[in-house]
C-alpha cells in the first residue's frame, strides 16, 4: 500500500525516480487483480464446479435407490465407521453387517453392507443403497454437500490466484530493484575513482 500511495505522493516530488513510479504502478495493478480478478476467477470456478457436481448428484440419485435389507449377522471385525463426507453432509456412524435384500428385478441378493441403523441384531431391517443391478452402493451425494465442495473449490482458486499475483508482483519488484542496483554499481564504477579529487568537478 505504501507503493500505491506513492503514485500520488511522488507526482510532483523533485526527488522521484522513474523506478519508484513503476514499482507503485506494479503494486497498484497487483492490488486490483487481487481485489477484482481473483474473486471473479474463484466465483467462475465455483460456479462451474457446482454445475458439474449438481449434475453428478442428479445422475447418482437416478442410478441408486434405497431399499430394505434384513440383517443376517454383524460382519467380522465390524466397526462403527463415519459416513463418507464426500457424498453427504451428515457425519452418521456406519455399522458393517452381512445382510440379504432383493434387487429391483426381485432377484435375491446378499453381502456385506454398511448401515447407519443402531439396531443391527440378526433379523433386523436396515436401510441400504443399491445400484440398478441391486449391488451395494454408496449413498448418492446430496445437493448441499456438492455446493459446499463447489464453494471450497472457488475459495481455493481465489486464494491461489491472489497468491500467484502477489508472487508475480514480488518477483517483478525484485527484478526492478536488482536492475537499479546494477545501474548504481556501474555509475559508481565510472565516477568512483575520481570522486573527491581536485579538478575533477566534484
Amino acid at each position: 500500500m505504501r507503493a500505491v500511495s506513492g503514485v500520488w505522493r511522488w507526482r510532483h516530488n523533485p526527488l522521484r525516480r522513474a523506478t519508484d513510479r513503476r514499482e507503485a504502478w506494479v503494486t497498484l495493478v497487483a492490488l486490483l487483480l487481487m481485489v477484482l480478478a481473483a474473486p471473479a476467477l474463484g466465483w467462475l470456478c465455483g460456479s462451474l464446479t457446482d454445475d458439474v457436481l449438481q449434475e453428478s448428484v442428479r445422475s447418482q440419485q437416478e442410478q441408486r435407490r434405497a431399499t430394505t435389507a434384513v440383517v443376517v449377522r454383524r460382519a467380522a471385525g465390524a466397526a462403527r465407521l463415519v459416513g463418507d463426507p464426500e457424498v453427504s453432509s451428515e457425519r452418521t456412524p456406519q455399522t458393517s453387517v452381512v445382510a440379504r435384500w432383493k434387487a429391483p428385478d426381485g432377484t435375491p441378493r446378499s453381502g456385506r453392507v454398511s448401515t447407519p441403523s443402531r439396531i443391527v441384531d440378526p433379523g433386523s431391517r436396515v436401510r441400504i443403497w443399491t445400484d440398478r443391478q441391486g449391488r451395494p452402493a454408496l449413498r448418492p451425494m446430496d445437493a448441499p454437500t456438492a455446493r459446499t465442495h463447489a464453494v471450497l473449490a472457488g475459495v481455493g482458486v481465489a486464494l491461489l490466484g491472489a497468491a500467484l499475483v502477489e508472487g508475480g508482483r514480488r518477483l517483478i519488484v525484485w527484478r526492478m530493484v536488482h536492475r537499479r542496483y546494477e545501474r548504481l554499481d556501474r555509475a559508481w564504477a565510472e565516477a568512483g575513482p575520481d570522486w573527491g579529487r581536485t579538478g575533477t568537478g566534484s
